[in-house]
């Protein structure tokens, strides 16, 4: 019987939870859509372009995980371990940016003729 109660208790606070950021929930599915949406809609030559550029822009993810790291509490390890891979993560994506970046605008570059 309690374990039926302790259920029930935790569904309503799941539900309450979930009735208070109703409005977060839609916001964000309907994000979802519009991204599949607009994503879908670029042709294949700009991909890798927009992509790269989306990628440096990771930046905003990494100094927000390094705020989340520091005002974290030093017994919180969730939060400290999902900020260091936040950190870890979004260094990996600029970084990549950057690569593929460089890689794109080195095709562009006129060859100088072999002598």
């Amino acid at each position: 019987m309690r374990f039926k109660q302790a259920n029930n208790l935790k569904e309503n606070i799941m539900l309450n939870w979930i009735y208070a950021h109703e409005q977060m929930i839609y916001i964000v599915v309907l994000m979802v859509f519009l991204g599949i949406e607009v994503i879908g809609r670029v042709p294949s030559v700009l991909h890798t372009p927009l992509m790269s550029g989306a990628n440096a822009i990771h930046g905003v993810v990494i100094i927000g995980a390094i705020i989340v790291m520091g005002k974290a509490e030093a017994n919180n390890y969730i939060a400290l371990i999902l900020g260091f891979l936040a950190v870890v993560l979004g260094t990996l994506n600029v970084v990549g940016g950057f690569v593929v970046t460089d890689r794109m605008l080195e095709m562009f570059k006129s060859k100088k003729p072999k002598k």
